[in-house]
Order: structure tokens, then C-alpha cells, then sequence
């Protein structure tokens, strides 16, 4: 649907998201209970958020620590020159990577805040060694551990 042709999302739209956004494995029947409306129309404007890319998808959230990954580190990176082939390669290279979690292009000091789940100090060691540094174009890095954390969204939830 063209941009021009999409409405904004309403007041109800915006709840179907937020409640979505919580427990996305919501029948269409639960959600309309929820959020006030019977299940057709509901699973109609589901359908319409999605179709609009409000929605992007829906995912099974994962315990690393059940999962043996009991370290999460925060990887800021600096890279030697910005040009587009170095660039397009670092990327490339750290979508391929299973350890990384997240990877942002940024602004400021660094130019990478990368986040990373590895089962211990030494898995880190290895990942670092292994991968990371082998990647072509890097600078400069600085790790931080995380201790707990604190807040985890998938994605931001709607306000009412």
C-alpha cells in the first residue's frame, strides 16, 4: 500500500501493538477481549499493521543462560577508515557471526556498539581471537560485561 494511502495507527491499533508487543502468541479472540473489539476486526487490523510494517514479525524469546550462554558483553568498536567497502565487509561479517546478538552502526566515539552472548570469559576470549579480530578495518575496541540486566524489550511498546 503506498505511504500516502496508509492511515496512522489509532488509539485501538496502538493497543492490539502494545498487547502484541507483550505476548505476541495472542489468539485473535484473546486480543479482541483485550483490547475491546470481537475477533474479525481485530484480526483485520493485525493483519493491516502488518501489511503497513508496523508489525515486522513475531519471535520466540530465548534464555541464554538455559541455553549455556552465560556472559553477555557490550563491544563498542572504532574502525581504522569509514570508506564503503570497509564498512560493507565489517557488517557482513558480524551478521555472520552466531555470537552477536545485536550490532548497531553509531555515532560519536565509537563507531559500532555490538552486543554478544558467548558461554564464558573464554568463549569471549575465543570469539575475540577467532572472529571479531579477524575482521578486516578495526581500530580499536573497548568490552564492557554485563552484570544483570536490568530491562529487555524486543521492540518499543506503543503508548496508548
Amino acid at each position: 500500500m503506498p505511504e500516502r494511502d496508509r492511515k496512522p495507527p489509532d488509539a485501538i491499533d496502538r493497543r492490539i501493538m502494545r498487547e502484541l508487543a507483550k505476548e505476541g502468541r495472542l489468539t485473535a479472540a484473546e486480543l479482541g477481549e483485550r483490547v475491546g473489539l470481537s475477533s474479525s476486526p481485530v484480526w483485520q487490523r493485525v493483519k493491516r499493521l502488518e501489511a503497513d510494517g508496523y508489525i515486522e514479525g513475531y519471535a520466540a524469546i530465548l534464555n541464554a543462560r538455559q541455553l549455556g550462554l552465560m556472559q553477555t558483553i557490550i563491544i563498542e568498536v572504532t574502525l581504522e577508515r569509514h570508506d564503503d567497502e570497509i564498512v560493507e565487509r565489517f557488517g557482513t561479517a558480524l551478521a555472520e557471526c552466531p555470537e552477536v546478538i545485536e550490532a548497531y552502526l553509531t555515532t560519536g566515539e565509537y563507531d559500532y556498539f555490538i552486543k554478544v552472548a558467548v558461554d564464558s570469559t573464554e568463549g569471549y576470549e575465543r570469539f575475540l581471537r577467532e572472529k571479531l579480530y579477524r575482521i578486516p578495518g578495526i581500530r580499536h575496541t573497548r568490552s564492557c560485561f554485563a552484570l544483570r540486566c536490568l530491562k529487555r524489550l524486543v521492540s518499543p511498546v506503543p503508548e496508548v
